[in-house]
């Protein structure tokens, strides 16, 4: 699933290329792709795009009254439409503008999750951002400690919880728990200031060279393409150590870490039951 890292750089070439586009209509290939039944994407045809934004792994299209708010979920991408085909593949809702291409919100397999939220731009503290918790890059060490503190859990599900922090998941996760030298099982209640200033260190390394990263190519990366430390480098040595990448199932994810960078040496048990290392 696209990350914080991933949706800010598109968000960025959105702008670039979209900004001042006059919306035609908005057209929904099927009923799950737009979330809302009011206000009317009509409400927004006419205005032009003042620019695309990020708010955790959501983008936002800014119509000056209206904003359009997409989920792509795992397998979602809104893409530079120049064709226009009647029946697109993959094809879930397009953004048709008064001159030059489209905007085409595409997701691959059949589980139909990705879509469009149409939000009166002063209800964006509403459904469905309010089930959101402060952005990745707005925590400072206090607030994390304090949240840490306040829901004591698995460093690795915080970091994956939209509630507790938005913007990051599994591949973030992973990352940020490398770099800041934790088990991905440790207990947030017993890392204290120290620990949230580790954690938060690493959130700003991670994203700032994912960003780095994005902002060389033209569309959106796939899992596949993202450079990490651990993540996607399960067999492969660790970069810092030369240790071997291990992988544990968890909750159903699969979790990357380094045993000597993260786990004093220890290899975590392959299951959900076992007495993790915390």
């Amino acid at each position: 699933m696209p990350e914080l890292p991933e949706v800010q750089a598109h968000a960025e070439r959105l702008t670039q290329q979209f900004r001042g586009a006059v919306l035609e209509k908005f057209v929904p290939f099927n009923f799950t792709a737009l979330k809302t039944a009011a206000p009317r994407p009509q409400a927004a045809y006419g205005a032009a795009l003042l620019g695309v934004s990020r708010r955790g792994k959501y983008l936002l299209l800014d119509f000056g009254p209206i904003h359009f708010v997409i989920h792509l979920m795992q397998g979602g991408r809104l893409l530079v439409d120049d064709k226009q085909s009647p029946k697109p593949r993959n094809g879930q809702a397009r953004f048709v503008f008064a001159a030059g291409p489209a905007l085409l919100l595409t997701e691959a397999g059949k589980e139909r999750r990705a879509g469009v939220w149409c939000v009166a731009t002063e209800a964006l503290d509403g459904p469905p951002l309010d089930r959101l918790g402060p952005d990745a890059q707005d925590y400072t060490p206090a607030s994390l400690a304090a949240a840490f503190a306040a829901d004591n859990m698995r460093v690795h599900g915080f970091l994956r919880n939209q509630r507790h922090i938005a913007g990051l998941g599994r591949m973030l996760a992973n990352e940020v728990c490398h770099r800041a030298k934790l088990s991905p099982f440790a207990m947030t209640g017993k890392l204290g200031v120290d620990g949230a200033t580790k954690v938060l260190d690493a959130v700003h390394e991670a994203i700032d060279d994912g960003l780095r990263y994005e902002r060389t190519r033209t569309d959106m990366s796939s899992s596949a393409d993202r450079p990490g430390r651990v993540h996607n480098r399960v067999g492969l040595p660790c970069p810092v150590c030369d240790d071997t990448i291990r992988s544990v199932s968890y909750s159903g994810y699969t979790v990357a870490y380094c045993p000597t960078c993260q786990t004093a040496g220890k290899v975590l048990a392959d299951n959900t039951t076992s007495k993790f290392l915390k």
